[in-house]
Parts: structure tokens; sequence; C-alpha cells
């Protein structure tokens, strides 16, 4: 059976009114930018209903990928049926909930717990044991302060885990809990480490009550391998969709994830989520022009927007935009200044600049607020780095792993700093982490090729390795290209470097780039076909070079005359040495036509093969033809 927008519609509608009524606020804020993303007929309605999605066809074509294969709309796939629950009759409740509930949106979670610990509704035992939850996570956070400072390390732990899990596991087993009970007690399993039994309670919850969004979240986070998403006995409702784009993406199948945010564009058009998302996947494949694109139009529907702009800033640094990074800035310390993403794009801003100290004050305040931000600790290792602070650097990075095993950069940046501290074999332990969770990316392959042309290791046939699947990985900064045929060269093996310094000088020439790696190239691709007696391409080498200033530009004018002389017919001469010319002398060549005289009146060298030779640097020669 398909899905219809307006079935969509009045599924999330209902979704939000249960998710707010139990301070599910994450999950009711995603539900309702949904709802608004999902397009409507401007015929039908008013245009105070639709400004939001005037704009969303213009950047959808925009980032529409033309060489995917089109995917199957969302209302064209057969999704099963979920009803949304009815509420329970807690009329009894009522006035205690409502208490409850006004505690908890102040923040006073065991008030809250405490005014519901007698009530036995559903409702009122999950607000209870979440509102638990929440006071043994905030008191878990003041330990560590207390213990270990705002950065620190600490064994605290949520001391209201074990009770919540008690009270929860009883009625689980007696059929009486809720979807919404189930999520918390896959929470609490997953906090004690429970993971097998936490990734079935969700798979339950989200079964009986799909548009709870911090659920899926929650199961995403159990779901580190394909096989595992694969074995989840999901049921086939729409809200899958969405786990299993942000799933991919988080597996690193980034063509998978654009794929899916595809189809499901067909009914949530003007989502700016799914916007948000697909310029974190062509953030991923480097697509940067693409995701600038994206987040302008964006912040233009949505000024005021913080969440995912930390990757904005990313690509505005990267791009060293200062202008744009600036403004962005101030956009977000205007709006809200004490949002960890706010701390990080000002960090980001003050790195731009060079202020590496101040950057590192700025992603400290983010791990304040939020101490598993991962952007911000993998981020203060780079400023770690800049500073020369390798130790600072390797815990930060190590801070970002423990978070995250399969953040990429945060292994790259410990394989930065190993190297720095002049330890190349745990530097290449590090880079083979990074490179395996992202074998996509040139600069992690050009990194462990750095890494074997260490003068500790030597490993050049692991070099050229890694510079090979770097150059076939778009290798953006063309590092690789050129480093194949240098190895090559060093090697003696001129035949492989020739064929990396062409597409090299190739690639400079689509480019229209310049500098002293187009010199190097021609120079080698002159002598090397000068050897192999392609006169014809030596010369155009050759030219070339006449066009550049310093000494290459003297060698070209030798290997040119050598090239005529070549191309004139040397032939036999007798047996002659080498040395220095240091007088006028003359000397017997056999050209075509006959025989030759050629007079040498100034300073040069000569060099003799056999009965062959060839005169280089002589200017002012004089041929006469014998007889």
């Amino acid at each position: 059976m398909g899905v219809t927008k307006e079935t969509c519609r009045n599924e999330l509608r209902t979704a939000i009114r249960q998710l707010t009524d139990r301070c599910l606020h994450a999950a009711s804020k995603w539900a309702a930018e949904q709802l608004v993303g999902i397009e409507q007929d401007p015929a039908k309605y008013p245009p105070s209903h639709t400004r939001l999605q005037r704009d969303c066809s213009s950047i959808r074509r925009r980032f529409r990928s033309t060489d995917e294969i089109t995917s199957t709309p969302i209302a064209g796939t057969s999704y099963v049926s979920t009803p949304v629950p009815e509420e329970d009759n807690e009329d009894a409740d009522s006035d205690f909930y409502l208490l409850a509930r006004t505690y908890f949106s102040c923040r006073e979670y065991r008030r809250a717990a405490h005014v519901l610990s007698d009530q036995t509704g559903k409702k009122a035992l999950f607000l209870r044991c979440f509102a638990l939850y929440l006071a043994g996570e905030k008191r878990k956070e003041e330990e560590t302060i207390e213990l270990e400072g705002p950065l620190g390390k600490s064994d605290a732990v949520n001391s209201e885990l074990v009770s919540i899990e008690r009270d929860l596991a009883v009625v689980r087993k007696n059929g009486s809990i809720d979807p919404f009970g189930l999520y918390l007690y896959g929470l609490v399993l997953k906090a004690k480490g429970n993971e097998n039994l936490a990734r079935n309670v969700l798979v339950e919850s989200v079964n009986s009550f799909p548009w709870n969004w911090s659920a899926w979240l929650e199961l995403q986070s159990l779901c580190t391998t394909i096989d595992t998403l694969n074995g989840l006995k999901l049921n086939n409702h729409w809200m899958k969709d969405f786990f299993l784009a942000s799933t991919y993406h988080e597996l690193r199948m980034h063509n998978e994830s654009l794929a899916k945010y595809d189809s499901l564009q067909a009914t949530f058009g003007c989502s700016n989520y799914i916007k948000a998302q697909i310029a974190k996947a062509q953030y991923s494949l480097r697509e940067f022009e693409l995701v600038e694109a994206i987040f302008e139009e964006l912040l233009r529907i949505d000024p005021y927007r913080i969440d995912d702009m930390d990757m904005y800033s990313n690509v505005l640094y990267a791009k060293e935009c200062f202008s744009g990074l600036s403004y962005l800035a101030h956009q977000v310390f205007m709006t809200d200044k004490y949002r960890p993403e706010s701390c990080c794009i000002i960090g980001n801003y003050y790195s731009l600049k060079g202020l590496h100290e101040k950057s590192v004050m700025y992603f400290r305040r983010a791990l304040k607020l939020d101490k598993k931000y991962l952007s911000a600790w993998t981020l203060m290792g780079h400023e770690y780095v800049e500073m020369k602070n390798t130790p600072a650097a390797v815990d930060a990075y190590r801070r970002a792993v423990d978070i995250n095993p399969c953040d990429y950069r945060a292994w790259y940046g410990l394989g930065q700093a190993y190297e720095m501290m002049g330890m190349p074999y745990y530097a290449l332990h590090y880079f083979k982490k990074s490179v395996f969770l992202q074998p996509g990316d040139s600069r992690l392959w050009i990194a462990m090729a750095h890494c074997y042309e260490t003068d500790q290791l030597r490993m050049l046939e692991e070099a050229i390795k890694c510079y090979r699947r770097a150059a076939n990985c778009n290798d953006r900064e063309a590092i690789a290209l050129h480093k194949l045929a240098k190895l090559h060269s060093d090697l003696g093996q001129s035949q492989e470097a020739a064929f990396y310094y062409k597409k090299d000088l190739e690639r400079m020439e689509d480019e229209e780039r310049e500098g002293p790696n187009m010199v190097e190239a021609l120079l080698f691709l002159a002598n090397y076909c000068r050897a192999q007696k392609r006169l014809d391409e030596a010369e155009v080498y050759c030219t070339r070079l006449l066009d550049y200033n310093g000494p290459e530009k003297e060698t070209a004018k030798s290997l040119l005359q050598d090239i005529k002389l070549a191309q004139s017919g040397v032939g036999e001469c007798g047996e002659m040495g080498s040395g220095e010319i240091e007088e006028e002398v003359s000397v017997a060549v056999t050209l075509k036509g006959g025989r030759w005289w050629m007079k040498c009146g100034v300073l040069g060298w000569m060099w003799a093969d056999g009965n062959h030779f060839v005169v280089l640097g002589l200017i002012g020669c004089e041929y006469r033809k014998k007889g």
C-alpha cells in the first residue's frame, strides 16, 4: 500500500501532540519540521501557509544528481499501515501529570518524578522514569566537573539507571509497556552496555510508534556495521526510509544515503532537515561548492538556524572564505552564542585568522556545553597541532575516538601528531585506521604514503601503492601524480616516471596551473624523449621550457642544440675521448652530404660514446665541407 502526502501529514500531526505531551521535545521538533516540509498545493492554501516552500524547487535542482539512478518515489512504495496509538484514559492522573510536566519543562526533574511517584498510568510511568533518567544525567555531569574539571575524564555514572531498568523490565515482562517506555528502556540498556537487548527493545519501540525520531537515532548508534543494519526486523513504514538514509551516511555509504533522500523528497520536498542531510553527504564526498550552495539557501530560508551550521563553517574554512565565515560567526553569536555549534563556528573563525589560542578557548567552551560534541574535540586537536602542542593534540583526538570510533578525522589527526613526534610506526597505524574508515579520501592515502617515505621506513613500493590509490580517489590537490613520477624517477624506473609526469602535465594544462612542478615535468620528459630517440617530442618540451627563467632555460637550450645535431644526422668519426675544450679545436664529423669539418671557437663540453660523439653547449661553430 502506498502512502500519500495527506496520510503523512495526518500521522505527523497526531504524533507531534503525543511526543510533546511526553516532553520528548527533540523528537517533537523533528516531526514538526517534517510536517512543514511536506509540499502543499499553493492553489489551495494562502501564501502564509506556503511561505517556507517557495524556494524549494530551485534548491532541489541545484543539488539533484543527474548521474544517479532515479529512485522510486515514496508515494509509489508499498508501506505497512501503522495507526497512531490512542491515548490512555488517565483522567484520574491528569492533574498530577500536568503539574509534573510543568516541573519537567522547568528542568526540575526530581520534583516531577516525586509528583508521579504513586501514579500508575503508562504516561505517568514514562514521564517519571524519564525525569529520573535526566536527573541522574544532570548529577553525573556535575560529578564530572567536580572531580576532573570540565574537560577531564571521570568514572561518574548515572545512579538512577538500576532502578529505572528494574521498573521498566517488570512492565515489559507484563506486556503493559508502551512504545515510549520501550524507547526509554532501550536508552537505559544502551547506557549500561547491554547493546544486543537494547537493539531489540528499540526495534520494538519504533515498530509500535515509528514517529519518535529520538528512538531511531538511538537505534542508529547501535548499528555500526551494514550486517547489523540488515539484521534488524523493521516494519516497512515510511519513517524507515529516514532511518536508512541517516544510517547509510553514518556507515559512509554516501551515494546510497543520497538516493534515499532523493526518494523522500517526492513527499518532503521542502524539508530543511533533508537538505541539511544532503549537504552532509556531499560534504563527505568533498563537493564543497554544492554544500556551500545548499547552506546558503538554508540560511536564506531559515536565517536563525544553528543546527548543522558548524559543518557550513568547516566548508568556509576549507575555502578560506574570511568574509563568509565572519558573517556566519556574527550571525550565530547574535542568535545564541551559548550553543555548542555557535562556539565551534566562532572557533573556526579565529583559527582562520591564525588566532589559535582564542580558537582553542571557544572549542573548550563548546565542550563545556556538550562534552560529547565530537567536532569540537577533533578541531581542538587540529589547533593544538598548529600550536605544536602534540601531547594536547593527541589527548583531544583520543577523546574524539572514544566518543565515536568511526570518526576518521580523529584517527587521521592522531597519525599526524605521531608523525610530528617522529614516530612513523605509530603514525602509520593510525593512518591505516583512518583510511579503512574513509577509503575514498585521497588526503588519507597521501598521508600514509608520506609515512612510508620517511627515513625510518623507506618503504617506497608501499608509498607508490598509496599514491596510486590517492590518484584514483579524485586527488584535488594534485599531489599524487607528481609524487608517483618522482618516486619512479628516484627508483630508476624511467618509463613509469614519464607516464606519470605526462599525466601530471596534462592535468596542470587542463587546470591552467603553472609552477615548479610543470618545469620539472617538462625537463624530465624532454630528457626522456631525447634518450628514447623521440626527438620531435623532446624538441616540443624543450621549446616550452624556454618560456621559463632559471637554470632550466639554459638546460633546454643545450638540449635543443643536442637535438638539432642528432636530427642533422651525426655519424661516425673514429675513437674520441671526453673532456673540456680549452682551446680552439677542429673536429672531423660525418654529416649528410659528405665529409665536413666543424670548427668550434668557444669553450664547451665534448662527450663521446664509442665511435659517436655529441658536442654540447658550443656556439659559434663553423661548418665547412671538405674538398
